[in-house]
């Protein structure tokens, strides 16, 4: 595998995610909504250079993945599966999704169904580091460091980054109750 690196945060990832939004959505199936999510949809945070966009869909059978590949996205065989944190017991269908990368600018597709536990997790932790930019920029550090120790090794690098994100997931979920979070209209 190719090095991996964290970039500072750069400005036009908005603006990314939006030329990207409008290939998904020329693909996506109807009602579906999307979400710019990850770490480059967090103001200032740094990220690998990849934007991750969420399709959120009623059913993953509604989508049409050659649809999908014509808009200039390569999908993984299968369904694909989210982390589950531990202590959590989850039924696979909450962590159920369809993957794709772009074979253009780098993104990610994640394809996953509307009140799922992986549809709401990427939203609540978004905003959750939004919201809270001393969070944020613990994570920021804490991604830096891995990429340093471990720029070669993508395993490694989310076999203590995905814990990192069930501790935040915790402080997130306590304070989506606190304010009301809950999942926002499409980006």
């Amino acid at each position: 595998m190719s090095s991996m690196t964290i970039e500072p945060a750069n400005p036009a990832w908005p603006d990314d995610f939006v030329v990207l939004k409008r290939a998904v959505l020329r693909a996506a199936p109807a009602g579906a909504i999307i979400h710019h999510i990850g770490s480059t949809a967090v103001p200032g945070l740094p990220a690998k250079d990849v934007i991750d966009i969420q399709l959120t869909v009623d059913d993953l059978d509604q989508v049409d993945r050659a649809a999908v590949e014509a808009q200039g996205f390569a999908g993984h065989p299968g369904l694909a599966g989210d982390h589950c944190p531990p202590g959590l017991d989850l039924p696979e269908a909450e962590l159920r999704k369809l993957f794709f990368r772009s074979t253009g600018r780098a993104a990610h597709l994640h394809v996953r169904e509307r009140g799922r536990f992986n549809q709401r997790f990427p939203l609540l932790c978004r905003d959750f580091l939004r919201a809270h930019p001393v969070a944020a920029g613990a994570y920021a550090l804490i991604k830096q460091r891995l990429m340093q120790r471990f720029p070669d090794d993508a395993d490694a690098y989310y076999d203590i980054k995905d814990p990192v994100f069930d501790i935040i997931i915790e402080g997130a979920n306590d304070w989506a109750m606190l304010v009301g979070w809950s999942p926002p209209p499409g980006d």
